[in-house]
Formats: C-alpha cells, sequence, structure tokens
C-alpha cells in the first residue's frame, strides 16, 4: 500500500489509494517470491487512461523486494463509491462553487484577452501556459473561446475527450502537464457548431471553472474571447478578482480595440497587468546571415505601447509591456501540429520572447483585489 500510494491517478493527479481506487491486494507465494495481484477501481468503465493506471500500478509493485509478478485487475467503481469519491474530491463544498473565486485561493488567474480577433491570442496563451508548466507551476487552461475554440489542437489533444465522474469533468492532461478544458471537448462532434446567446455562454464558463476538477493549480490562464462580449461580462461577474493580459499588434487599427478590452476588464473591477505586443517585427533573414539585427516592421510598430500607455493614463496605475513576440513561422507551425514553440524550439527568439513573458507573469505574488481577508474582531468598543 506505501508503495501504491506513490501511484497518482493520471487525470486527477492524487494517488490511487486517497481516491478509493485500490479495492484490495493479494499476496501468494510463487516461484523464488511472491505474486502480487492488485484490484483497482476505475472511475468510469471507458476511462480512457487505464492502461497508464496498469502501467504505473505494475512497476510500483514490481520494484518491491521480494515480488516476483504483478497482477493488475481493473474494477469499475460503484454509484455508491463515485460518490464518495466526489464528496473527496469537492472537500465537502457546494456544488457549482467557484474555487479560484473563494477567499483562500492561492491560484494566481490570468484572463488572456484582445479587442479583436486575428491577433494570435490563442497561441500566445497556449505557449505561457506551457512556459509557466515548464518552470516547475501547475497550470491549467480554460479555452473561454467559446465559438473560436482553438487551444485542444494546440496542444495536439483536439480528439481528447475529458473523462465525468457524475456530474464532476476532469480536465484533460497534456504530455507538457497542462490540464486544459474547452467546449470543443465537451461537444459531440469536433465539428459540431456552438451557437449560443448569453444565458448559455455564461453556463459554459461556470462549469468549466466550477464542474471541473482542477486540484490545487499554481497558475490559471483563460483565453478568452475576442472582443467585449457576453463571456468577458460573466468572467468580471465570477472571477473579479482574476487579472487581464491585452494582447495585441503593432497597427493602430488593433491597439485602438486592444484598449476597449482592457478598459472593459476594469468596469468589471479586474486588474489589467500588462499589455503583449504579438507579431512585433520580422527578423530579416538575409541581415541576420550576415550578422546584422535587421528588423522588418511589417504591422507597423507603436501599438504595444500605445495600449500600455492610454491604459496607464486612464486607470491610474502602471500597466507595462509584458513584451514584444517576433514572427516566426515556428510559432505558426508548432500551433498547427499540436507543439508549441515554448516546447518544440525553446532557443528562437519567439519562445524566448514568450518565456520572458511567463516568468515576469510568474514573479507576480497573488494580489488581495476581490479576497476576503477573513479577520474577525476579538472584542466591541
Amino acid at each position: 500500500m506505501a508503495a501504491l500510494s506513490k501511484v497518482d491517478d493520471p487525470e486527477i493527479k492524487r494517488p490511487i489509494t486517497e481516491l478509493g481506487m485500490v479495492e484490495g491486494v493479494d499476496i501468494a507465494a510463487g516461484d523464488g517470491g511472491s505474486v502480487v495481484t492488485v484490484k483497482a477501481l476505475l472511475t468510469v468503465a471507458g476511462c480512457p487512461l487505464k492502461d497508464t493506471i496498469n502501467r504505473d500500478v505494475t512497476a510500483a509493485v514490481a520494484a518491491l523486494p521480494g515480488v516476483t509478478r504483478v497482477e493488475v485487475q481493473l474494477g469499475v467503481m460503484s454509484a455508491e463509491q463515485r460518490s464518495g469519491l466526489h464528496e473527496t474530491l469537492r472537500g465537502g463544498q457546494a456544488q457549482r462553487e467557484i474555487p479560484f473565486a473563494q477567499a483562500g485561493s492561492l491560484t494566481k488567474v490570468f484572463a488572456i484577452a484582445s479587442g479583436k480577433g486575428g491577433v494570435g491570442k490563442s497561441s500566445v496563451t497556449v505557449n505561457l501556459a506551457l512556459a509557466l508548466a515548464k518552470a516547475g507551476r501547475k497550470v491549467g487552461l480554460v479555452d473561454a473561446d467559446i465559438y473560436g475554440h482553438s487551444v485542444p489542437a494546440m496542444l495536439g489533444v483536439a480528439d481528447a475527450r475529458p473523462t465525468q465522474v457524475d456530474d464532476l469533468i476532469m480536465p484533460v492532461p497534456t504530455p507538457s502537464g497542462v490540464s486544459v478544458i474547452s467546449i470543443g471537448m465537451l461537444k459531440p462532434r469536433r465539428d459540431q457548431v456552438v451557437a449560443w446567446r448569453g444565458p448559455m455562454l455564461d453556463r459554459a464558463l461556470v462549469q468549466m471553472l466550477a464542474d471541473v476538477y482542477w486540484g490545487d493549480l499554481d497558475v490559471l490562464l483563460l483565453d478568452l474571447p475576442p472582443g467585449t462580449g457576453d463571456v468577458a461580462i460573466s468572467l468580471g461577474q465570477h472571477l473579479p478578482g482574476a487579472e487581464v493580459v491585452v494582447v495585441t499588434t503593432p497597427q493602430e487599427a488593433a491597439a485602438e480595440v486592444a484598449e476597449r478590452a482592457g478598459t472593459m476588464a476594469s468596469m468589471m473591477h479586474q486588474r489589467v497587468v500588462g499589455v503583449i505586443e504579438n507579431m512585433s517585427y520580422l527578423a530579416c533573414p538575409h541581415c541576420a546571415e550576415a550578422g546584422e539585427d535587421h528588423r522588418l516592421e511589417i504591422f507597423g510598430s507603436g501599438g504595444g505601447d500605445r495600449v500600455a500607455q492610454t491604459l496607464s493614463q486612464r486607470f491610474g496605475y502602471d500597466v507595462p509591456v509584458l513584451g514584444r513576440i517576433p514572427l516566426d513561422v515556428a510559432l505558426r507551425e508548432g500551433g498547427d501540429v499540436g507543439k508549441p514553440i515554448v516546447d518544440a524550439d525553446p532557443t528562437a527568439p519567439a519562445a524566448a520572447a514568450l518565456q520572458s513573458i511567463a516568468d515576469r507573469l510568474d514573479g507576480r505574488g497573488r494580489g488581495l483585489a476581490g479576497m476576503q481577508l477573513g479577520l474577525t474582531p476579538t472584542s466591541k468598543f
């Protein structure tokens, strides 16, 4: 049992012994040692990672001295056992309670926003999530872009489906360690169109925040839809303590609408912590071969600085430019094939810029805005 306590469920990320997934262990004498039979319970019959559980249990028990053979018998939890697991994961909290909105939450929540589409917001969000995970953080990613959900494909899990334990949903794990959930994973078919209006959008956002078992996250990133619509309003209502990062490109048209996205966040009493200028420039390949640093400003220049300056003046506090990400073919290719550039080519200039931005966000302390301090007076005067 001590060896099995070191085996984590691959989706829930907690020991299988703690989750009640070990029904029993039988030890019998064998030729030259002991034969151990482990009876393990899957949360649901079609658990997509049952082979991983089988392999990890076998490896953990086989490493014990005197064990010559390990047999794993996989069963399925009963309704009563799933209810107990549900209660364990919920920690006694009420249904549909968003853990990141609670006073005691230590998770940093960053909402990545943009004024318009096409500025690379989703690519930036995915790479920031992976960069934070590489730094040792436990990261969750919510693809809140309900209509344009592209995050699963960028992470290489476009066809993955989350496991559901009663009404509790497990986020989909990725090889990089980032746990992700997207409305695209909850649709019956990948090509199905989402045609929802305000109330349904709000319910979808709450479901991805409250009905998903995230565990203890260091950082939660939300990829918001572009603009200042229903999801941005719902996020402000449900997660007022979330900090907002605005993504723009250098041209004037993009900068102007990016300012609106930042202003919207402030209207919802959220703090804008910085601006990212994506597609900032293209390093001239011919000059690079000659050892010269010549940058082609294909989309103009100054957009990120303008947004940061305008928002700083409007809010009365400093909104910095967190970084400038150059145009890079590898950045686009990585998103297309599900291998983000911070993993596929970490030495690339775009990857280095993204890692630097992630480091700046990681270095931010958890703000007290929106948090209850839980102070109780000891006496009355």
